[in-house]
């Protein structure tokens, strides 16, 4: 706390200075004391947060990140966006970053045991649906179509958590879907089918969401659908760990939160 000098005796306000000097309470030279909480209830935190997160988070991470930085000015967010496998094996060969939000708990565990993050949280869960073009011109009307001789199909690649997640419905509807292309992620399969280039792909709610009128979507029945579940975490070797904290502090805010679920995100 800081004191200041009043009609005192010299030898009184020297006692006075005194005090302040040595009163662990003050701030630290050249800090702020109007500095408060942030957003996500921590202190103000500054400096470069680089964020390595799930194709699938493209859209509602774009918007958190904004929000986070909004309530620490002194922060600048940069995202690294593709398939959850790609970024562990970034993570665990010692690619720069500072948090992981990974979409299926496969990725995260890489991470974890490779000693690069502790205490993931699930912070959102996600299902899936079949996006085909707005004019849908293989005749999709539910996932029988996709098994059907010509209909064209894009799926993730295997190792990818929507492409596991896929399998698992095709598995649940006892079907046997032979894909045309197998994808990186979810947003090449998007793409594929925005472009015609397909006629169906099964992608995650969220993507039919984000789309909006480039897609159409038909829902999967809940019995044989599947979902994906999304940990996130601050990682060891971040070059910023105040800040890295506080931004998996914020997405798992009511805020943060109010933005995945207006994308299609379900609550964990």
């Amino acid at each position: 706390m800081r004191h200041t000098g009043t009609a005192l005796a010299a030898g009184l306000l020297g006692l006075v200075l005194a005090a302040c000097a040595s009163d662990p309470t003050g701030p630290a030279p050249g800090a702020s004391a109007s500095t408060g909480p942030t957003a996500s209830g921590s202190a103000t935190v500054t400096g470069n947060l680089t964020v390595l997160a799930a194709s699938s988070l493209t859209e509602s991470f774009t918007v958190i990140g904004s929000r986070f930085e909004a309530a620490n000015p002194g922060v600048r967010v940069t995202f690294s966006f593709a398939g959850s496998p790609t970024l562990a094996t970034q993570v665990t060969s010692g690619a720069p970053a500072d948090v992981f939000a990974s979409a299926g708990a496969t990725s995260m565990d890489a991470v974890v045991a490779a000693g690069a993050a502790a205490d993931p949280q699930t912070f959102a869960v996600n299902v899936m649906e079949i996006a085909v073009p707005p004019s849908n011109p293989g005749g999709v009307t539910g996932l029988d179509s996709l098994a059907v001789t010509g209909v064209k199909t894009a799926l993730c690649q295997p190792q990818v958590p929507c492409g596991s997640t896929a399998g698992k419905v095709l598995a649940n509807a006892g079907l046997t879907v032979v894909p045309v292309t197998l994808e990186p992620d979810v947003k090449s399969v998007l793409s594929k089918v925005q472009l015609d280039e397909v006629d169906a792909g099964l992608v995650y709610v969220t993507d039919v969401h984000a789309a909006g009128d480039k897609v159409k979507g038909i829902a999967i029945p809940g019995d044989v659908n599947a979902s994906t579940s999304y940990p996130i975490a601050a990682l060891e070797r971040s070059a910023n760990p105040r800040a890295a904290a506080a931004f998996v502090a914020y997405v798992l805010s009511p805020d943060a939160q109010a933005v995945l679920a207006a994308a299609g995100f379900r609550a964990p």
